[in-house]
């Protein structure tokens, strides 16, 4: 047929335009080295069929998992900060800003991961960023208050040790947080992208409930707060392995046949996503939610403890001790509920209504602020 001729004939000059042999294979795994000199691993483009892949599904597997581990890492100390404090002679202000130092970090470097990720190979920062975090984060691990150094406080030379490993830790988790959804993306569109991101987004507050678990839990069992942090770390070295042997990296824009897209400069980036009303609006709004919950989980365990050392200790519905696991537990039973329910909604209400997902959003933020007022009226009561 003349229209099937034309589309060959297309196919072909497209192929020869790459540097690449036709190929009739719409499963086939080819190479291709970028302008920068890096392999770039990419599939035929099966990508709007529906169909995944094993390599596909080993991906989106290897992700999830370090995603997982990656906010386990970010909330041991929240499961042991009384315990850390002690360690240093730290007040609140100072247990606060090791939160801050990590969240500081991680927010002036996520700009520059995001613009090396358009430009080099993915996979390569993500495994040094893994590596960096677990490094640091064993590091800290062996810290510890030396005496003569506990009065003073603000000038203890060991708690600022300990804070500059936090930074670290900062550093290399933004490294793979600002990439890793960009290789579903390029993996995937419609519906199969909103389910793929959906489970990788669902490791977060399941990761975040271990954090506190693993954290607490590992260093009762041990008899101190180091061995809290010495957990991730080793699922850390596994990430790192399984990124560099079984993570594909595909071209960039794959998904929706661009796969020959140049990476504009920055300043251009930031030009166009400043008139990008839905990104600008979206950004700001979860600030204020990353600002919330940032507060809550890094402080939430400590408040509910010290509204239970309020009332009588017959009256007290659990102990004291298990704060941190139970913390954890709702957590992570929050996000295995919530986040399949939002994925649902989205895809069942879309169809009808257009702006259905920020209206999701919305009253789902709502009804958690609720919740969460209530519940911090009544700490110290039920």
């Amino acid at each position: 047929m003349p229209a099937q001729q034309l589309t060959e004939r297309s196919k072909d000059r497209i192929v020869g335009n790459m540097g690449l042999p036709p190929n009739s294979s719409q499963v086939a795994l080819m190479k291709k080295v970028d302008d920068g000199g890096l392999d770039v691993e990419f599939k035929g483009g099966n990508a709007t069929s529906g169909h995944v892949t094993t390599r596909q599904w080993i991906t989106v597997g290897v992700l999830v998992y370090v995603n997982l581990i990656n906010y386990m890492d970010r909330l041991t100390i929240a499961g042991i900060l009384d315990d850390v404090k002690k360690e240093f002679n730290a007040n609140n202000a100072m247990g606060g800003l090791l939160q801050t130092a990590f969240i500081v970090s991680y927010m002036i470097f996520a700009p520059l991961f995001g613009y090396l990720g358009d430009r080099y190979s993915r996979k390569a920062i993500m495994a040094a960023g893994v590596f960096l975090w677990s490094i640091f984060t064993l590091i800290g691990s062996f810290m510890s208050g030396r005496p003569e150094h506990l009065e003073k406080q603000w000038g203890n030379p060991d708690f600022w040790a300990f804070l500059g490993c936090r930074a670290m830790v900062g550093i290399g988790e933004a490294s793979y947080s600002t990439i890793a959804p960009t290789i579903i993306s390029d993996m995937f569109v419609k519906d199969m992208r909103s389910k793929m991101l959906a489970l990788f987004y669902f490791a977060i507050p399941v990761g975040s409930g271990l954090g506190y678990i693993v954290g607490s839990e590992t260093a009762k069992a041990f008899g101190h707060w180091q061995w809290g942090l010495r957990a991730t770390p080793v699922a850390g070295i596994i990430a790192v392995v399984l990124i560099l042997v079984f993570l594909m990296d595909p071209p960039r824009g794959e998904s929706e046949g661009h796969q020959d897209m140049q990476a504009q400069t920055y300043k251009e980036d930031i030009v166009s996503l400043a008139k990008n009303k839905s990104f600008v609006f979206s950004t700001l709004a979860f600030t204020c939610v990353t600002f919330c919950t940032g507060a809550l989980s890094w402080w939430g365990p400590i408040y509910i403890a010290d509204g239970l050392k309020t009332m009588k200790e017959e009256d007290r519905g659990i102990a004291v001790e298990s704060v941190p696991f139970i913390f954890g537990a709702v957590t992570m039973m929050s996000g295995i509920v919530g986040v399949p329910l939002g994925m649902i909604l989205s895809t069942k209400l879309k169809a009808k209504y257009p702006r259905a997902d920020p209206v999701i959003c919305a009253c789902g933020i709502l009804t958690s602020a609720l919740f969460l007022t209530i519940g911090m009226i009544l700490c110290n009561i039920n």
